[in-house]
């Protein structure tokens, strides 16, 4: 499997790409094995086990690489409540992330968000520092398991699947213009060939979220929508900015579901996740919740990224794109860009072709997720 060099189909009708069928039937577009951390004491000996198993990495072709998911939680909260229920989620999610192969979990030991706690794949190694008698004896077994994990991962192969697999991610930096009319006929196409796009930032939504509520496919799909709209008023107080070109970058389809932020995402079409507007924290609940492929525009760069998921970033402006032509995939700006172009574009991506922030390296310290909650 040569990813670098993989083609997708014709976006016409039956449109598909080159996918990874995982045993269960979940279809991936990448091969990466995962490190992910229960708290921010794990977090340098993650990046440790990580960088010094890259070499080891590279004699197996077909594996991505090795990522660190680290983050600045996991202690220093309360034990129940909104903050360690998303950590949760949202860990849950990248645990069962169709772009993992495997993952080893590593953590401190005295920490809030206990491993226990977390609901891991079968057969997932995990381990603590305290347990294993300090750092560098964990970043000693951390590579040996890494070692034990990369000839497993390296038995795949790319095959045929329909579009109707792919899960698409929408984030975006605020930046509106016809960018996201280009982006939302992307996802019409996504949606016409049975896939799925998440569409979030809900702060962006607000004074444009009964458009969109009245394109949901029941009212209680549209009540809901308003109603998490309606929690960002008791919770942070917000104000319109440009609502309409939020909506944009969601096409014309019908709003199949409304999601909070991490839940897994199993229906097809257009749904909502509510995802605070940065970008990073936004990608990062709709990884979680399943996206394998991230479409981001930008007025300002520079690259982004959200492993495992590859992400496509887009210059909303021609002026962002001409400022930095290597860490931006394509100029939605540019009249001659079409839906149909940029729909192809995505199913290349899946199928292998690798993004600018994958060729720059993007994407290791783009986990954030949100915080929430008091820090104690």
């Amino acid at each position: 499997m040569d990813a670098r060099r993989a083609d997708a189909a014709d976006p016409g009708e039956g449109a598909s790409f080159l996918g990874i069928v995982r045993p269960d039937g979940r279809v991936g577009t990448r091969n990466h094995l995962g490190i992910l951390t229960s708290v921010n004491c794990s977090a340098t000996v993650a990046k440790m086990i990580a960088s010094r198993s890259a070499a080891l990495a590279e004699e197996f072709p077909n594996v991505d690489g090795v990522v660190a998911l680290t983050h600045g939680t996991g202690c220093g909260m309360a034990a129940d409540g909104d903050g360690i229920r998303l950590l949760r989620r949202t860990l849950n999610g990248y645990a069962r992330h169709p772009n993992f192969a495997a993952l080893l979990v590593v953590g401190l030991g005295c920490e809030v968000a206990q491993l226990t706690g977390f609901d891991l794949p079968e057969g997932t190694p995990t381990m603590t520092i305290q347990e294993m008698g300090g750092t560098a004896a964990t970043v000693r077994r951390g590579v040996e398991l890494i070692r034990d994990l990369l000839p497993g991962a390296n038995r795949v192969e790319r095959v045929p699947v329909p579009a109707a697999e792919l899960v698409l991610g929408l984030a975006d930096t605020g930046t509106g213009g016809p960018g996201n009319a280009v982006l939302g006929a992307a996802v019409d196409l996504l949606v016409r060939h049975g896939g799925t796009a998440i569409l979030a930032g809900t702060p962006q939504l607000y004074g444009a979220e009964r458009l969109l509520a009245g394109r949901a496919v029941s009212p209680e799909v549209g009540a809901r929508l308003v109603e998490r709209v309606r929690w960002w008023d008791r919770y942070a107080g917000i104000s319109p900015a440009a609502p309409e070109q939020a909506v944009a970058k969601g096409g014309t389809s019908p709003l199949t579901a409304v999601h909070e932020y991490a839940e897994a995402v199993t229906e097809r079409g257009l749904v909502f996740m509510d995802t605070p507007g940065r970008p990073e924290v936004s990608a990062t609940g709709q990884v979680a919740g399943g996206a394998t492929v991230m479409c981001r525009t930008t007025g300002g760069g520079p690259a982004d990224g959200c492993r495992p998921a590859p992400g496509l970033n887009l210059a909303a402006t021609g002026a962002a794109y001409r400022a930095l032509p290597e860490d931006l995939d394509l100029d939605l700006s540019d009249g001659s860009v079409t839906g149909e172009r940029l729909f192809r574009l995505v199913l290349e991506v899946a199928s292998g072709r690798r993004t600018a922030g994958e060729e720059l390296g993007f994407g290791d310290d783009d986990f954030a997720p949100w915080q929430i909650g008091a820090v104690m």
